[in-house]
Order: structure tokens, then C-alpha cells, then sequence
């Protein structure tokens, strides 16, 4: 479990691809600093996904991913030298300083307009699937990369988020532009309500 609170940030190294096997794509990051006391087994939150560490080299690891979150995460767009959030899973002892972070992509988004303004940033996303928007409300939160934000606005198919300058520059949010792919992830909150309420007929 995670909360949405980017601790640093890594760099693609390599990216294998592959047709056949248990895995379908074997990601390699630089993880920095974030690679302190970490070993294989552990697991990580990396553009919100969270992923099993498999191979580790200092502060270079590797992870293994099936086909499945390659097809659903932004994973199967990424490529050497990109820039990844990371998050360590949460300890029992730490502050739940986001929101409750699963690491389980429900959806990509696009970016469809930044607005840099004196004191921060607006971003409007446009979510793939339309019927998943009824898990997104204003004030609500809602993790977009690994990072848990609060939602400001809610128009059909989409929705705005307001970044403060500090998250801007300690994520890898400042390297997006316009027509970039992002991972989402909806509070688990909002979707436990929404499966116990009456499915409409």
C-alpha cells in the first residue's frame, strides 16, 4: 500500500520487450536515492503502478511486467531516459500523508491543456474510459502518476487537478506536455461505495 506522496524520482535505463514467456517487458530504473535498503522482493510504486523489485544492482533495479500492465499502465509507451515517480510501500509507523494508494492502475489519461500560472499548476486529463468517471468528484482525491492530488473540477469525460510549484519540480509531472499519457488511479474509497450501491437497470 502506498499514499501518493512521490519521494524522489528515477530514470529509465533499458526497456526489453519480449513475445513470449511469463513476463512481457522487463523495465530497468535508476531508482537514486530511493534505493536505499531496498532488495529483491520488495515492492515499489512507480507512476502509480506497483511493481515487484526482481534484479538489483546498487541503486539500479529491474522489474518484470506482464502483459496485462503493460496494456493498462503507460508503461508500454515509456522508453530509455524517461523520467518515473517513486514511492516505497508504506510502513505501519509512517503518516498517511496523501490518500489510501493501491498501486493498481485503473485507467490512462491524456493530458489535454496545462495551465502555468504564478502559484502552481492546472491540468486538464481526459480519462480513457468515460463510465469510470462517476469514481471522480471535486474535492475528492484521485492518484495521477503516483501522486495522490485533489480533484478541482469534474466536465464529462473529464477532469482538472491543481499542482503547488513544489510538486511540479519534485515529480516528473514538469516534463509532461499536452497529448502525454498518464496512469490513473481512482480512490479505492469512492469504488468500494460505488460497488455496494444498486447497479443501475
Amino acid at each position: 500500500m502506498f499514499t501518493g506522496i512521490v519521494k524522489g524520482t528515477g530514470k529509465i535505463k533499458y526497456v526489453s520487450r519480449f513475445a513470449t514467456g511469463n513476463f512481457y517487458c522487463r523495465v530497468t530504473i535508476d531508482l537514486g536515492s530511493c534505493a536505499q535498503g531496498l532488495k529483491i522482493g520488495d515492492s515499489i510504486c512507480i507512476n502509480g503502478a506497483c511493481l515487484t523489485v526482481t534484479g538489483l544492482k546498487k541503486r539500479v533495479a529491474s522489474f518484470e511486467l506482464v502483459k496485462e500492465t503493460v496494456d493498462k499502465t503507460t508503461f508500454g509507451l515509456m522508453k530509455r531516459g524517461d523520467k518515473v515517480n517513486l514511492e516505497r510501500s508504506l510502513m505501519a509507523k509512517d503518516r498517511l500523508e496523501g490518500h489510501i494508494v493501491l498501486g493498481h492502475i485503473d485507467d490512462i489519461g491524456k493530458i489535454l491543456e496545462i495551465f502555468n500560472l504564478s502559484n502552481g499548476t492546472i491540468i486538464w486529463i481526459k480519462i480513457t474510459n468515460a463510465v469510470m468517471m462517476k469514481f471522480i468528484v471535486p474535492k475528492g482525491s484521485i492518484t495521477v502518476d503516483g501522486i495522490s492530488l485533489t480533484v478541482v473540477d469534474v466536465r464529462k469525460n473529464k477532469f482538472s487537478i491543481a499542482l503547488v510549484p513544489h510538486t511540479v519540480c519534485k515529480t516528473s509531472i514538469a516534463s509532461k506536455v499536452k497529448g502525454d499519457f498518464v496512469n490513473i488511479e481512482f480512490d479505492i474509497l469512492g469504488k468500494y461505495v460505488a460497488s455496494l450501491l444498486p447497479q443501475k437497470r
